[in-house]
């Protein structure tokens, strides 16, 4: 059986201060106005918790910023 290790990090709104989500009140949510930079931002935290063995589970956003929730596999 696989066995399985957990890590949760904080992103803070200020590491991505152009970044606008919202969710309408229907439940739709969406990210809008993304300048490149700031995708950039993201993707080189997945990518650096990626090369340490870290697979995203989940992000979740708010108004203070993002929370991410990652499991990597451990050695039988």
């Amino acid at each position: 059986m696989n066995s399985f290790e957990y890590k949760i990090t904080k992103h803070p709104a200020e590491t991505f201060n152009e970044l606008v989500y919202y969710c309408s009140e229907a439940g739709e949510c969406t990210l809008d106005q993304i300048p490149h930079d700031q995708t950039e931002t993201l993707q080189n935290i997945l990518n650096a918790e990626g090369a340490a063995g870290w697979e995203l589970i989940q992000v979740s956003f708010g108004h203070n910023g993002i929370i991410a929730f990652w499991k990597k596999e451990q050695p039988a």
